[in-house]
């Protein structure tokens, strides 16, 4: 889908509004101004694209609302070349932002139709360099590409996989939503000091979609 003036406009617009905010990286703003978001949704969707919202995409899953996409990013405090883990490709509007911030991306996505359109979608878009792409129960995270320096959730999980944590290389951050499902979640940042030791801070209320288990 062509990125024409008024999308460009409406991004921009969208951009600014959550500069203004004050609570997001400059880095990941900048990243995001630069990614067609109206390129991720169905044409039926496009001309409310850049409204902080989030929208249905296809297998019953959703595309993050803009915000959230700044606020869970920030956290998980990327550097260029670190190698980071998600966890639900989804749309792959996320990953382009990991990758666009110089993060060598694996992303992973347990529904077959999702999988298959991101890949499509980032390399029609210029946006699949640095990203592989697996098919896979995210649950149980990735361990043949691990440690990982970032790992990120875009589901909401009832606990954290342990899977997760091992895979999570020490002084390394895993940003992810836990909380019954269906309900209000918290949006916790882990950080492994050790072998062992993980500390995990809150950083606030959240809703997404359920994380669950095996490929569909």
């Amino acid at each position: 889908m062509e990125d024409g003036f008024r999308h460009r406009g409406q991004r921009k617009r969208l951009i600014d509004k959550l500069r203004k905010r004050g609570e997001f990286d400059d880095r990941v703003l900048d990243v995001m101004a630069n990614i067609p978001r109206h390129s991720f949704l169905e044409s039926s969707f496009s001309d409310w694209a850049y409204r902080d919202e989030p929208f249905p995409i296809d297998c019953e899953q959703t595309i993050s609302q803009p915000s959230t996409v700044a606020w869970q990013t920030t956290a998980l405090q990327l550097l260029p070349r670190q190698r980071v883990l998600e966890i639900g490709t989804g749309s792959g509007y996320q990953a382009a932002v990991l990758s666009l911030l110089g993060g060598r991306v694996f992303t992973v996505e347990r529904h077959k139709p999702l999988y298959k359109k991101a890949k499509l979608t980032l390399k029609k878009l210029r946006l699949d360099r640095g990203i592989r792409f697996f098919l896979r129960d995210g649950n149980r995270g990735l361990p043949e590409m691990a440690p990982y320096a970032r790992i990120l959730v875009t589901a909401g999980a009832t606990s954290v996989p342990q899977a997760l944590l091992e895979q999570l290389s020490i002084g390394g951050i895993l940003v992810i939503p836990v909380g019954p499902e269906n309900e209000i979640q918290q949006l916790l940042r882990i950080t492994r000091r050790s072998e062992t030791e993980y500390e995990e801070e809150k950083l606030g209320l959240c809703r997404f979609v359920p994380f669950r288990s095996g490929i569909a």
